[in-house]
């Protein structure tokens, strides 16, 4: 006895070892994070388009969203839950939002004070005018996989909405723009059946043929139809549009260069899409042209002079020469960067702001390793007053320098072709920071809700699957189980259904091989090469469906009893794991925080109305000095306390509440005027109350997931102690 006493000692020992381990991990870094955030939010550095938001009453803390971002630590811990650190690094890559098992992170274009300008689209990417749909960069959506994502998505769509709908000699649908959203979008009709016509007024890859040379422009894996896997995890500009030139011999599609569109004539199932080479008749309209199309000018005089630009095309044509780069965010830097490494030239560049804030980590740190050693001069902040054949009028500092200069290439983004829109019929919406499944956006909810019921229908199945074991198991000993246990013993199946018994045994075995198969869900969100793998949603269920099952499974090994202190403590353990990880799932999401808050607000407001109105008649008062003391008290701030100092202090708060309003009676001639006073006290006094409960349950159901972990490495270790127990006692019938 006193032998299982140590090693239970030392297994809680090795547990809170690791508690107190990943407590202070986790304290460190939230300090780190938090501050970054801080200085985020104190310097209004905004996000430059899509990016997530999380919601911190669903958010349980997982954080294995941090660690999927390609861009490197775009969100941190603050207050224990994931939360955006770094907004103006993030390009909308949305593994984040799909890493979140608990869908606690939202896909946003602009925010409450910046929107963004979009075309209106549908779940299917249909804009306002019917039978048109916009995909890729223009509907908002930059990034490359993603384009691609949206490119056989509208693909899948139209397939299912023309099929059988061919006529002989027609074209079932034009694609305007061969980049990767349009290139998919023609792959994916190609498998279709689908006929098309995809027009091109460049040439294939779109923005991305006029990229810099070797400009790293994809970092995921992504399947295209007659290709297979289609990228790596870091791929020049080169080597992706060689990808797309395999891609489309391989697939036989034609891509029609040099063919500018002009208008879209006709209506859905019926439109004429007029071309500078002719008109070309389809039933369906798919706009993939991007934004840089139409780049952002410089709004100064001497800008229409051939030697401004608006993208970097070849460093080495600008060997020798004076040139100034306009702009702060990745173009800008990259086009600055590569003519420094690349060339002799004399590069300045230009930024109307003092810090560069919405380019990625690694470009600003390389753009001040060449400004320190004088490769690039930067003036910031500064702004171009005028473009002249031979100089640039640069005002910086207060005052205007005339800076000799050759070249200027301004990155200065690109605009929503909003005139050409408007001219084809097509709406637009501004977003403050709604969700790409929003009423106005509406994109990708289609994919969603497929993506929803096939997680539905996966849940189920496990449910089921749970059912019939746990049945099965019941039907093989009912007649034994629900004996005492004296009477056991002379049961038929007693040496059959013991623990110690072959039946028994074996379900011991493989409850304790399916329980290690709980691992799976940590080992998916922390090794790198699993990232990605499936959705996380579907692990956690499965995480959850092992859970619960454990504890059912291994009661049956047992026999529903409990002979030895190991087996005890075991059982235990494994209990306590599965009710942190309800916890954690289940209850921390459903803790109120947030509504009470609001409502809290919305009752001072109104308190603050009730003030306006008898102040007045409480100034008139001998004590208005001891109404507006109380009156102070009521609308102050939550106060912060841990579980224990709250339910010490609420009785006794209660107590001093009542006796001071009773005082106050005497200050009112009107009882009407009182009673209204207090009903609003008292009603502000109980929302406090709630605030601050539920402020400190947050703080101690914080360590759940501490709990969670450190238990359950304890509990394998029981496990791994009541094995060699089993084997060192002979119970080794299954190696036999």
């Amino acid at each position: 006895m006193a032998l299982d006493v140590l090693i239970l000692a030392a297994l809680l020992l090795i547990a809170a070892g690791a508690g107190w381990w990943m407590v202070t991990r986790r304290r460190k870094r939230q300090a780190a994070d938090s501050e970054v955030h801080a200085q985020a939010v104190a310097e209004g550095r905004l996000p430059p388009t899509l990016h997530p938001v999380v919601d911190p009453d669903k958010c349980m803390g997982s954080l294995s969203c941090l660690s999927v971002c390609p861009e490197g630590d775009i969100l941190g811990v603050v207050d224990g839950k994931a939360a955006l650190i770094n907004p103006a690094a993030c390009i909308g890559h949305g593994k984040c939002a799909l890493e979140c098992p608990v869908h606690a992170i939202t896909l946003v274009f602009g925010d409450a004070k910046k929107g963004v300008d979009l075309p209106e689209t549908n779940e299917f990417f249909e804009t306002s005018r019917k039978g048109v749909h916009i995909i890729g960069e223009l509907g908002g959506m930059g990034l490359i996989k993603n384009a691609i994502t949206q490119g056989l998505q509208v693909a899948e769509h139209l397939g299912g909405t023309l099929h059988g709908q061919h006529t002989k000699g027609s074209t079932d649908v034009v694609i305007v723009g061969a980049g990767p959203s349009g290139l998919a979008a023609a792959l994916g009709l190609k498998k279709k059946g689908i006929t098309f016509r995809l027009l091109e007024q460049d040439t294939v890859g779109g923005t991305i043929a006029h990229y810099p040379r070797q400009k790293v422009v994809m970092t995921e894996k992504v399947d295209l139809p007659f290709y297979g896997k289609f990228g790596k995890s870091l791929i020049s500009k080169e080597e992706l549009l060689e990808s797309w030139a395999k891609a489309i011999e391989k697939s036989g599609v034609a891509v029609e260069t040099g063919t500018k569109v002009e208008k879209i004539d006709g209506d859905d199932g019926a439109f004429v899409v007029q071309t500078t080479k002719g008109p070309v008749a389809a039933k369906k309209v798919v706009l993939a042209v991007g934004r840089r199309g139409t780049p952002r000018k410089l709004g100064v005089p001497g800008e229409e002079l051939p030697k401004v630009t608006y993208r970097l095309i070849d460093a080495q044509q600008y060997d020798g020469g004076r040139v100034l780069v306009v702009g702060g965010g990745d173009a800008a830097l990259e086009a600055a960067i590569q003519i420094a490494e690349e060339t002799e030239a004399e590069v300045a560049l230009s930024y109307r702001q003092a810090e560069l804030g919405k380019a990625r980590d690694a470009n600003k740190k390389r753009f001040k390793q060449l400004v320190d050693e004088g490769r690039i001069f930067a003036f910031m902040p500064s702004t171009i007053k005028k473009v002249q054949p031979k100089s640039v009028a640069l005002e910086t500092g207060g005052k205007v320098l005339d800076l000799p200069n050759d070249f200027v290439i301004a990155c200065l983004g690109g605009e929503v072709p909003t005139e050409f829109l408007q001219k084809n019929g097509i709406g637009m919406t501004r977003l403050y920071g709604e969700s790409l499944g929003g009423a106005k956006a509406g994109r990708a909810s289609a994919t969603e809700q497929e993506a929803e019921r096939k997680h539905n229908r996966f849940a189920f199945t496990l449910f089921t699957v749970g059912a019939l074991i746990v049945a099965a198991l019941f039907v093989v000993g009912w007649d034994y189980y629900r004996l005492p246990p004296p009477l056991r013993l002379k049961h038929a199946a007693h040496v059959f259904l013991k623990p110690a018994g072959v039946w028994g045994h074996g379900v011991g075995i493989v409850a304790t091989l399916f329980m290690m198969s709980n691992f799976l869900y940590a080992l998916r969100k922390r090794w790198e090469r699993l990232k990605g793998f499936r959705s996380i949603r579907g692990w956690l269920t499965f995480h959850q469906f092992v859970g619960f099952m454990s504890p059912l499974v291994i009661a049956f090994h047992a026999a529903f009893r409990s002979n030895n202190t190991l087996a005890t403590v075991t059982s235990i353990a494994l209990g306590v794991v599965v009710l942190t990880g309800i916890v954690g799932r289940f209850f921390w999401g459903v803790v109120p925080g947030g509504k009470q808050r609001a409502e809290l607000g919305e009752l001072t407001k109104r308190w603050e109305r009730l003030r306006q109105r008898i102040q007045k008649t409480i100034i008139t008062l001998s004590g208005h000095d001891t109404i507006a003391g109380v009156l102070q008290v009521a609308s102050g701030h939550v106060p912060e306390r841990s579980l224990g100092e709250f339910l010490w202090h609420l009785p006794l708060q209660r107590l001093k509440d009542r006796r001071d309003v009773r005082k106050l009676r005497r200050l009112f001639p009107d009882e009407a005027q009182y009673e209204d006073f207090k009903q609003a006290f008292f009603r502000m006094r109980t929302l406090q109350t709630q605030v601050s409960f539920f402020k400190s349950l947050k703080k101690v159901m914080g360590v759940w997931r501490v709990l969670h972990v450190a238990l359950a490495l304890m509990m394998v270790v029981l496990i791994a102690a009541h094995i060699g127990v089993s084997l060192f006692l002979g119970y080794t019938w299954i190696f036999k």
